[in-house]
């Protein structure tokens, strides 16, 4: 019996769904342990809880949604590249290009650095419109 090979393009899928619940965590740490009444994590009303935050606290929210955002063209892009059969080599380093590019994205989007915040956002666009490409003939 022959067992399918999980490639490093495809732990890059995992790594990039779990990337929203990072930032959610980051949004939501400042929270935990505190009353709701002293400004705690409402876990009853969770979006109702993370629209009042403001300032890094709200960034990392917006970053969770916007990687949820870019998820669905990523796992496409691999999945198309696959059954093309792309070289995997050049499919891995691109699927690692882009994870890597996404956490850095998060972290300048937390930090309030707006314009490299974008220009990693496109060029995480660009490694993924490579994966998709990748197996073009």
């Amino acid at each position: 019996m022959q067992f399918a090979r999980f490639t490093v393009a495809y732990w890059c899928v995992l790594a990039s769904a779990l990337l929203p619940f990072a930032c959610a965590w980051i949004a939501k740490a400042p929270g935990f342990g505190k009353r709701r009444k002293e400004g705690g994590f409402d876990n009853d009303n969770p979006r109702a809880w993370l629209a009042r935050q403001t300032d890094w606290q709200a960034r990392a929210n917006a970053a969770q949604a916007n990687s949820f955002e870019a998820l669905p063209f990523f796992i496409g892009a691999v999945i198309i590249a696959h059954q093309l059969g792309a070289p995997q080599g050049r499919l891995d380093i691109l699927a690692v290009l882009f994870v890597t590019l996404r956490v850095i994205y998060i972290a300048m989007y937390v930090a309030g650095l707006p314009t490299i915040r974008s220009a990693i956002w496109a060029l995480a666009l660009l490694a993924n419109v490579g994966i998709l490409f990748s197996g073009y003939r």
